[in-house]
């Protein structure tokens, strides 16, 4: 199967071609295929496309680059993600996050190509106290999450959407980087307590896209970390699964930050899937075993 991606430089798009050449990523695990075979080493045919190659907002060369390539399956991963700085850059934000998403979404239907698009939790207000299906209503309260939504809209009806959430990955610095190397030095950290989602390792969050892309199955596809955490919870575990004294993460909250955070986040945004059971896969593995491994990953390269 013939398949592109774009944003393919990015922390999910290097774990993704890792996995499409029938390899486990680092901090990976078989788990992450949700019950799904393992890939064979020549099941895939990969484009990968990072922002270099490929300025998903030049429509002209986004029709060109995918027309040449001819794939069957685009997975659109290249996305503006600087949550805060999107507050003061809203048409930077729009022209890659929806704009970006039509051109990409045009010169998928151009070649007949199935158009995966990677969304997030923050299309949601997030003020609920129970976990976020597929049919709950959305309600952003970011710029960030309203380009992404406006970029959902910008899909066919045919494409898959999965949309998932707080994803740290090994190939880029991230709050878990961060508290690896705090725990290493017993430096204090603090953390908001009152922000609760589910962590998602990138190398997870790969493996079940390679489901997706096997199945196709359109629509909306919640596929995020299994269970749920504050932000000070999952840091602190981290923090002692990297060898940190416990205490060393400090809660505080959201309205407490120093200086405040310029994006508005979804003060509960724990997503699962109504979607995945019926397509005969199991969902992500438990937070605690993608951030763990996530963790030691970090830990060994260090």
């Amino acid at each position: 199967m013939r398949v592109l991606l774009t944003g393919a430089g990015g922390q999910v798009g290097r774990d993704l071609r890792l996995c499409l050449a029938g390899t486990v990523p680092p901090a990976g695990a078989a788990t992450a295929l949700m019950g799904e075979a393992p890939v064979g080493s020549d099941e895939f045919e990969i484009t990968a496309c990072d922002r270099a190659g490929l300025d998903v907002t030049d429509a002209e060369q986004v029709l060109r680059v995918i027309g040449d390539a001819a794939p069957e399956v685009i997975v659109h991963l290249a996305a503006y993600t600087a949550v805060d700085r999107a507050e003061s850059d809203p048409l930077g934000a729009a022209a890659v996050n929806e704009t970006g998403t039509a051109n990409v979404a045009a010169a998928a239907d151009a070649v007949g190509a199935h158009l995966i698009y990677v969304s997030t939790d923050y299309v949601f207000a997030g003020q609920g106290n129970r976990p976020l299906v597929e049919s709950d209503p959305t309600d952003p309260q970011s710029v960030y999450g309203s380009t992404k939504l406006a970029g959902e809209r910008a899909c066919p009806a045919s494409a898959t959407i999965a949309r998932t959430s707080w994803v740290a990955g090994i190939w880029n610095r991230t709050v878990i980087t961060l508290a690896v190397n705090s725990a290493a030095e017993g430096r204090e950290l603090r953390f908001v307590s009152d922000q609760i989602g589910a962590p998602t390792a990138s190398a997870d969050l790969a493996g079940g896209l390679v489901a997706l892309i096997r199945h196709q199955p359109g629509g909306l596809v919640h596929l995020a970390g299994s269970g749920a955490a504050s932000w000070a919870e999952v840091i602190e575990f981290a923090y002692r699964r990297a060898g940190g004294e416990a205490g060393k993460v400090l809660p505080i909250l959201t309205a407490d930050l120093d200086p405040p955070q310029a994006a508005t986040r979804p003060a509960y945004s724990v997503m699962v899937s109504e979607r995945l059971a019926a397509l005969g896969l199991e969902a992500l593995p438990d937070w605690h075993d993608g951030i763990g491994r996530l963790v030691d990953a970090i830990k060994a390269e260090s």
